[in-house]
C-alpha cells in the first residue's frame, strides 16, 4: 500500500522546509534507510531517510522549491500502483512555494472588500508604491469622472513617503468615480476610484466600501515642496487624442510628470527631444524609457555630465538560514530589553600563557578557547548571567552550555560546547574547531546547536576591536569578543607598550541587572588576565 511522506520537521524551529536535492527519481527503487533527499532547514542542510521500502511513485516538492512542515513530500508504493486518490487528497495540503517575485505595479490590484461588485467593474484602491509606505496622498488627476482609461494611461500622480509617482490603470473602461480628491491623503487600500462600463451606477459600491484602511484628509499646503512639480494642466481647448504622439510644447511649456522629469535628467536626456504619448501629448515614464537619444550627445543638449556607468543589481531568494536569523534576531531585539557593558582587558599575561601552553606537543589552542573557559567558570559564580527568561519565572540552569557562533556562508549558526567549565582547555579547542569546520560544510545537526545558555561572539580574528551583539534567546546575555590591540598603556605608573582586548557584555535587563553584569565581568577579567586560575 503507498504510503504518504510529509516535509519532516527536522529541528525544534523548523517551520518549513526547501528540498536541497532529490537523490531518487520516481521510478526508483526505495529501501528502508536510503537517503530520500538533502533538506534545507532554517538551521542545516540534513539528509533525509526513508523509512518505507517501494518505489518512488510521486515527487510534491521539486528542487529548490520549499513548503512548510507535514506538507506533501513524496509518495512510496508498489511499483503501478494508482495514487490517484492519494493525490486528490493532499491536493488541498499547503502548496510548495516557489514565489515570482511581486512587481510594485501588482501591488495596486483591485480591492479585497466585500462589497459586491457588478461585472465589469473595478474597484480600484490606494496602491503600496513604496515598502514604508502607509498612505498616500493624489498630487494630480490625469482622468476625471467621465473619461475613457485605456489599460497602461496615467490615472493619477500619487505622492508617497519618498516620491511623487505615476499610477497607471491596469484595466480599461470608464472612470465612474473618484474616491481622494487632489490634496487628499488616504491610507493603503482605501478606496482611489472606480473603473467600469459606461452609465454603471457605482453610489452603493462608493458608499458601502471597507473605510478601515482610513478616510481620506485634507492636506495642508507646504510653502516648500521637496520636488516642486512642472505640470501646468492644459486648457480644453488644447485636448487631443490621448492615444497618438503629439508636440508636448505650448507656449513654450513642457507638460511632463514629475517622475518623467527625474529620469531625463537622471539620464541626461534634452525633453525638449522627447515626444510625449501622455494625454496632451504630456511626457510620462515610457516616453523617457524608449527614447533614443540622437548622435549628438543628449548630455551636451542640456550642458551637464552624464555618467557612462548603469545600475545593475543581482537578486537571490533568502534561505531558509537566512529567513528564521531574520526572524529569530528581530524577536530577540525588540522583545528583550537590551542593555550594553563595555571593558577592556590587559592581554600580557594571556598572551604568555597561550604560548607556553602550545609547547605542549599536539596542543594548540586559541584566545577564543581561553575566552570560553573563562566565561563558563565565571557563569558558575554568577547564575543570574546563566539564566533564561519565561513570562511567568526565572530559569538559573546549574549546568554551563557556551554557544559558539559561527559564520557561515548564508548566515551564523550557533554550535554549543556542553559542561564547557567541565572540560580543559584542548578538549573545548578541539570540539569548538570541529564545529567550526562540520558547520561550514552543514553537517551540524540540530542537537549540536540547541541548549546553550550563553553564547560568545568573536570576530577579533577579522580585525574588528569592539562591536555589540544581538542577545541569542533564550539566553539572557551574549558577549562580544574584539582583537587584541597594541597599544600605549599605564602600569605603575609608567607609559609602556601594552596589549589588550575589548569585549561588550549585552545582557537582558529582565534577568541581569547593571550591578549583575559588571560584578560577573570582574570575574572574568580575573580569569583571562590570569589564565593560570583557569587551571586550578
Amino acid at each position: 500500500m503507498a504510503e504518504i511522506i510529509n516535509m519532516p520537521r527536522l529541528s525544534d524551529t523548523m517551520e518549513e522546509g526547501t528540498v536541497a536535492t532529490w537523490l531518487k527519481k520516481v521510478g526508483d527503487v526505495v529501501s528502508e534507510g536510503d537517503i530520500l533527499a538533502e533538506i534545507e532547514t532554517d538551521k542545516a542542510t540534513m539528509e533525509f531517510e526513508s523509512f518505507h521500502e517501494g518505489t518512488l511513485l510521486h515527487i510534491g516538492v521539486q528542487e529548490g522549491e520549499t513548503t512548510k512542515v507535514d506538507s506533501l513530500l513524496a509518495i512510496i508504493g508498489e511499483k503501478g500502483e494508482d495514487i490517484s486518490g492519494l493525490l486528490n487528497v493532499t491536493s488541498e495540503a499547503p502548496k510548495s512555494e516557489a514565489k515570482e517575485p511581486v512587481k510594485e505595479e501588482e501591488l495596486a490590484t483591485e480591492s479585497s472588500s466585500n462589497v459586491e461588485v457588478p461585472e465589469g467593474v473595478t474597484v480600484v484602491t490606494m496602491p503600496r508604491l513604496s515598502d514604508t509606505m502607509e498612505e498616500g496622498t493624489v498630487a494630480s488627476w490625469l482622468k476625471k469622472v467621465g473619461d475613457e482609461v485605456s489599460e497602461g494611461d496615467i490615472l493619477a500622480e500619487i505622492e508617497t513617503d519618498k516620491a511623487t509617482m505615476e499610477f497607471e490603470s491596469f484595466q480599461s473602461g470608464t472612470l465612474l468615480y473618484v474616491g481622494i480628491n487632489e490634496g487628499e491623503s488616504a491610507k493603503i487600500d482605501s478606496l482611489l476610484a472606480i473603473i467600469g462600463p459606461a452609465g454603471t451606477d457605482v453610489s452603493g459600491i462608493a458608499s458601502n466600501f471597507s473605510v478601515d484602511a482610513g478616510t481620506a484628509k485634507k492636506e495642508e499646503p507646504v510653502a516648500i515642496k521637496e520636488e516642486p512639480k512642472q505640470i501646468t494642466p492644459p486648457k480644453k481647448e488644447e485636448k487631443v487624442n490621448a492615444s497618438s504622439p503629439v508636440p508636448n510644447t505650448s507656449n513654450g511649456r513642457l507638460y511632463v510628470s514629475p517622475l518623467a522629469k527625474k529620469m531625463a535628467e537622471e539620464k541626461g536626456f534634452n525633453l525638449s527631444q522627447i515626444t510625449g504619448s501622455g494625454e496632451n501629448g504630456r511626457i510620462i515614464k515610457r516616453d523617457v524609457e524608449n527614447f533614443t537619444p540622437s548622435a549628438v550627445s543628449s548630455a551636451a543638449a542640456v550642458g551637464k555630465f552624464v555618467p557612462a556607468g548603469q545600475e545593475d543589481f543581482d537578486e537571490k531568494p533568502n534561505s531558509q538560514m537566512r529567513k528564521v536569523i531574520a526572524k529569530r534576531l528581530a524577536e530577540s531585539k525588540f522583545t528583550a530589553p537590551h542593555y550594553y557593558l563595555n571593558v577592556e582587558f590587559d592581554m600580557d599575561n594571556a598572551i604568555a600563557f597561550r604560548t607556553q601552553f602550545n609547547t605542549i606537543p599536539d596542543t594548540k589552542i586559541s584566545y577564543n578557547d581561553m575566552i570560553v573557559k573563562a566565561c563558563a567558570l565565571a557563569l558558575k559564580k554568577h547564575p543570574q548571567v546563566n539564566s533564561q527568561w519565561f513570562a511567568d519565572k526565572m530559569r538559573l540552569n546549574n549546568h554551563v552550555h557556551i554557544g559558539v557562533a559561527v559564520a557561515v556562508e548564508d548566515g551564523l549558526v550557533v554550535p554549543v560546547v556542553k559542561f564547557a567549565n567541565e572540560q580543559s582547555l584542548p578538549q573545548i579547542g578541539a570540539a569548538v574547531k570541529d564545529f567550526a569546520g562540520r558547520a561550514r560544510n552543514k553537517k551540524l545537526t540540530p542537537a549540536e546547536m540547541e541548549g546553550s545558555t550563553f553564547t560568545v561572539s568573536n570576530l577579533g580574528m577579522f580585525g574588528i576591536e569592539s562591536f555589540t551583539s544581538i542577545i541569542n534567546q533564550p539566553n539572557s546575555a551574549i558577549l562580544s569578543v574584539g582583537n587584541i590591540i597594541q597599544k600605549p598603556v599605564v602600569k605603575e605608573g609608567q607609559i609602556v607598550v601594552g596589549n589588550t582586548m575589548k569585549l561588550s557584555l549585552a545582557c537582558d535587563h529582565r534577568t541581569v541587572d547593571g550591578a549583575t553584569g559588571a560584578q560577573f565581568l570582574q570575574t572574568l577579567k580575573e580569569y583571562i588576565e590570569n589564565p593560570v586560575t583557569m587551571l586550578v
